[in-house]
């Protein structure tokens, strides 16, 4: 996908007019972030809100002693660091690319212009804020309050966001290292837990991905 089809694509953009897309188009840019790299690193001024056109990112922090907390991931078609952006603040977290990504980036002018100058906009952005909040308290429930199995089942099932995350099909291209990664889960543990969950019926393993085949039951889930 073009960075140009990914923009006309995104959820946010359809009721633009043709002037507001035509500055978007101009003004965002697309970089390339290897597996392991840096989308943007804690501590640093916010200049662009980011989108992915390909690839997978988690939102993390690390500990004084090394420990790491993942927030959640953001798969292709989903754009975050728009709070940060609001608030013109240094960054809060670390987001690392899990896979080979392909990120868009919209200079924090062009974003700020969008705000002011389109209420369609105005208004997704009012449901980004609010559906993040959401899944963040989602997430913080289900590292206290759940087992592992239980975990990698919510885990899959809140990649699955009309709002956040629109443009996933029914197979996630996603590796049992980096679910883990996202469900707070070693990669065996991940495992077990998939393999679970496929007798089930609730998903099936297939090559190169999962194959979701009952989102709501994921969603339930609980052992």
């Amino acid at each position: 996908m073009t960075l140009q089809a990914a923009l006309r694509s995104a959820i946010w953009a359809k009721d633009l007019t043709p002037e507001q897309m035509a500055r978007v188009e101009a003004d965002t840019f697309e970089t390339f972030v290897p597996k392991g790299g840096y989308v943007c690193r804690k501590g640093e001024m916010v200049e662009n809100w980011l989108g992915i056109i390909d690839g997978l990112v988690k939102m993390n922090n690390f500990s004084s002693t090394g420990k790491s907390v993942t927030f959640t991931g953001v798969p292709p078609g989903g754009w975050f660091g728009e709070g940060t952006v609001l608030k013109n603040e240094v960054l809060k977290y670390d987001a690392m690319a899990l896979r080979d990504s392909r990120i868009a980036r919209m200079p924090a002018a062009t974003f700020m212009w969008l705000l002011n100058n389109s209420l369609p906009f105005s208004r997704f952005l009012l449901m980004q804020l609010n559906e993040r909040l959401g899944q963040f308290i989602g997430t913080v429930e289900n590292d206290r309050l759940l087992n592992p199995d239980t975990r990698v089942a919510r885990c899959l099932a809140s990649l699955y966001h009309a709002h956040l995350y629109p443009s996933l099909d029914k197979i996630v291209h996603i590796s049992q290292e980096e679910l883990g990664l996202l469900s707070g889960a070693s990669r065996q543990r991940a495992n077990q837990a998939l393999q679970l969950l496929e007798k089930q019926g609730l998903l099936s393993l297939d090559y190169g991905g999962i194959r979701i085949l009952d989102l709501e039951g994921l969603r339930r889930y609980e052992a």
